[in-house]
């Protein structure tokens, strides 16, 4: 397009990551759609939590990758930097050092000519804790950046922003990523009659425990497998396979393997709904069957029943897999893939976002 080449700053956790990082894959679809469009992204993110050790991607050519020390006097550097050359400056969620002072930073770095942009990518714990503690010092800020975008969170996340005085606030839902992840052959080591791929977090384990871990033990003739990191003390039943942490490289085979893919929501996902995990699509987009709790907004990515099952309990989990067969398994794999590259890519996402920040950046700067 004319006109299209447009400089934007990501501040994030890591793009190149996922080792404790689950929006990982979500910036490389928006990223990599985005440079597909004309536009030059620089994702700026700090070297913590071993997560340059545990690598899924070299510094990819659709992005430019600034890795930083854990120093404030760096990252200062940066943010001038940004400020100088971006049209467009995000602060993401979640960065994992010096959150509060780069929340502060970029929310002062507005000109007339430049979009600032705080990118929620879990918008139900950053309204909790914002409920939670009246003098956070976010309330503040939020008023300040032109928008604020999110992970997901329909209608009730957006009124929650609003309340929180934020200009604008909208959704970007997380995709499919159709070069990563796409239909592969099974693997063995991945091969079960359901699995569970997640991080171990304090909002999430009571429900893997009730949608997972119970209705293993009650089906003692079936193999779960459970992927992700933080399980390995975890007590589980004999007839869970615990495979630690998945790579993004093995998330297909992973996909592909078992008779079923389970989606747990976390609590707080759960309590404000329409924020389905990239993990929904990215099973979707290899053809698995996904089984998953309920949250408000399923119908407005899937067909319940015909493009992805609902499971209101665990014992809803077990009556699924006991009747459940490979047939029907298949066929509702193949619905939820024709959905996601029909409706839910990174393609589709990044064609919203460009012309929210055509609509919002001021005239003098180049057009999208």
């Amino acid at each position: 397009m004319e006109n299209s080449n447009l400089k934007i700053a990501f501040f994030g956790s890591s793009i190149v990551s996922a080792y404790w990082n689950g929006a990982a894959t979500y910036y490389r679809g928006i990223v990599k759609a985005l440079h597909k469009m004309g536009h030059r992204v620089t994702f700026y993110e700090p070297d913590i939590y071993e997560r340059q050790k545990h690598r899924d991607i070299d510094d990819p050519h659709w992005c430019k990758v600034i890795i930083y020390e854990d120093d404030k006097v760096t990252l200062r550097g940066l943010l001038r930097k940004a400020q100088e050359e971006a049209d467009v400056i995000i602060k993401t969620s979640g960065v994992g050092v010096f959150d509060e002072f780069l929340e502060e930073e970029i929310a002062h770095m507005k000109r007339d000519d430049n979009l600032i942009i705080f990118w929620d990518v879990d918008a139900p714990a950053t309204l909790d804790r914002l409920e939670t503690h009246a003098n956070d010092p976010f309330h503040k800020l939020i008023p300040l950046y032109d928008l604020i975008l999110t992970y997901g969170g329909g209608r009730p996340v957006i009124d929650a922003y609003f309340k929180n005085g934020a200009q604008k606030c909208i959704p970007i839902y997380n995709a499919l990523d159709i070069d990563t992840h796409f239909p592969v052959s099974p693997q063995a080591h991945y091969k079960g009659a359901l699995s569970f791929l997640g991080n171990r977090l304090p909002d999430r384990e009571k429900r893997v425990e009730t949608f997972f871990l119970k209705p293993a033990a009650n089906l003692p003739e079936y193999k779960f497998i459970l992927g992700g990191s933080g399980w390995a003390d975890k007590e589980l039943p004999d007839n869970i396979s615990y495979v630690g942490h998945v790579y993004t490289k093995d998330h297909n085979a992973f996909n592909c393997s078992p008779l079923a893919i389970l989606n747990i929501s976390r609590d707080s996902m759960a309590k404000y709904g329409f924020s389905p995990a990239t993990r929904v699509f990215e099973a979707a987009g290899a053809g698995a069957c996904i089984i998953t709790d309920y949250w408000k907004g399923i119908e407005t990515f899937f067909t319940p029943e015909k493009e992805i099952l609902i499971a209101k309990d665990g014992k809803n989990v077990e009556e699924i897999i006991k009747n459940l067969t490979p047939e029907k398994a298949k066929e509702i794999g193949q619905a939820a893939f024709k959905k996601v590259i029909g409706m839910h890519t990174y393609a589709h996402r990044a064609q919203l976002l460009e012309e929210v920040i055509q609509l919002n950046l001021q005239p003098s700067k180049p057009k999208i």
